[in-house]
């Protein structure tokens, strides 16, 4: 078997955080490869929820967008975007909440609006969607991203979905009583927020990750706990069905039969 790519140990470590009793708000990409990855091995009762209004969708291959009419085809039911948000998000019926973004600081806020200044960006990014609100309702948020000085910033242009805010309180000041990000899941190592600081902290190096690997991949001083633990390597069945998802995705998405 070929040797394990970074993305592939970032997809798994993020799968394992899943159970089969979540009720989970998935977020295209990264995110819905780790949620469809745990619910065909460790956590085949969790159900899977996307923005357009599929509940409990069971696709055999990634969707491109919340549009694509994979998600339809295999959900138990398609319910208006309206009851989505309104019934599902916010009435408080959603355990975890799996986002990714553009860009990242320590204390777990995330941007996908703009890089650079909002009236003149350098970069306008594809906005928040539905995430701000997924960030605020979800009983916790996980985040999977790759690691990268322009991703892991120390300031954020601009903050399109809260994380921890600036620290201790600021989910409280504003009225927000979920958790918020518990997770962050990257390419080189699992991050968690200090229980006192609300700074993002790591707690376990994925096999072969050195600490200065994170600390060059992150635009502030990087946290790291007294007692660090190594993300346990990928089993052959995760490795297995994570390819076969990908493969049959490709094979899909490019007409292939």
């Amino acid at each position: 078997m070929n040797a394990v790519t970074p993305s592939e140990m970032m997809t798994i470590a993020a799968a394992r955080a899943l159970r089969s009793t979540d009720v989970c708000f998935v977020g295209i990409g990264a995110p819905s490869a780790a949620c469809n990855l745990a619910r065909l091995t460790h956590a085949p009762g969790i159900t899977l929820i996307y923005e357009s209004g599929t509940i409990d969708t069971r696709p055999d291959v990634l969707p491109l967008s919340i549009g694509d009419g994979e998600l339809c085809d295999t959900a138990l039911t398609t319910v208006s975007v309206p009851e989505m948000f309104r019934y599902w998000l916010q009435g408080g019926r959603i355990t975890v909440g799996f986002l990714g973004g553009a860009q990242i600081d320590r204390f777990a806020n995330l941007n996908t609006t703009v890089v650079g200044d909002y009236d003149k960006p350098k970069v306008r990014l594809p906005g928040g969607g539905g995430a701000p609100e997924i960030a605020i309702h979800c009983g916790e948020i996980f985040i999977t991203m790759q690691m990268g000085s322009r991703a892991f910033v120390e300031t954020l242009p601009f903050i399109t979905s809260l994380g921890h805010g600036t620290g201790p309180g600021s989910r409280e000041r504003l009225g927000v009583t979920t958790k918020g990000p518990t997770r962050v899941i990257t390419d080189l190592c699992v991050m968690e927020p200090d229980a006192h600081t609300c700074e993002l902290t790591v707690t376990s190096l994925h096999p072969g990750a050195t600490r200065e690997a994170v600390q060059g991949a992150c635009g502030w001083p990087v946290r790291f706990a007294a007692d660090i633990a190594e993300t346990p390597a990928p089993t052959a069945e995760e490795l297995t069905v994570l390819r076969d998802l990908h493969a049959r995705t490709r094979r899909a998405h490019s007409g292939e039969v």
